[in-house]
């Protein structure tokens, strides 16, 4: 089941502990902006629940790591399944969840920053190109349409 959160979910603060000390180092971050509820009115914590416990969580945000001269908009961020949940095809649920809440905001295409490669394709993004982020560093843009 995919549950897309808001600061007054039953599972905020249960998605901020799973956050902080899930096994990628971005958790920490993402918990920490949870803690901040430092989102836009339209921007979503979405988890991902099986048995009762969170297995995995992403973001649909307005901006990303992108520095602010690029216009791109809405993204996906902090996807993360937990190692032992994977090949449950959460990742998947998530992204389409992620994807049907932009639709429904009138958005009629969602991107991605990544590192990882082959991940997005399989999931119908294509890769724009790579893009110098806020961080100093570069990573794939990947867009798709809705």
């Amino acid at each position: 089941m995919i549950e897309i959160l808001t600061s007054a979910n039953p599972w905020w603060h249960k998605t901020i502990s799973f956050a902080e000390t899930c096994s990628w180092r971005a958790g920490a971050t993402l918990a920490q902006k949870m803690r901040d509820n430092d989102f836009a009115a339209n921007e979503r914590v979405l988890i991902a629940i099986e048995n009762n416990e969170i297995a995995g969580f992403c973001t649909f945000t307005n901006k990303d790591e992108l520095p602010p001269e690029y216009d791109f908009t809405p993204f996906i961020g902090f996807l993360f399944v937990d190692e032992k949940r994977r090949g449950h095809r959460l990742s998947e649920k998530l992204i389409d969840a992620a994807c049907n809440l932009a639709k429904a905001q009138g958005f009629t295409t969602i991107h991605v920053m990544s590192g990882e490669v082959g991940l997005y394709e399989k999931y119908g993004f294509e890769k724009l190109g790579d893009y110098a982020t806020i961080f100093g560093t570069t990573d794939q843009l990947f867009a798709k349409s809705l």
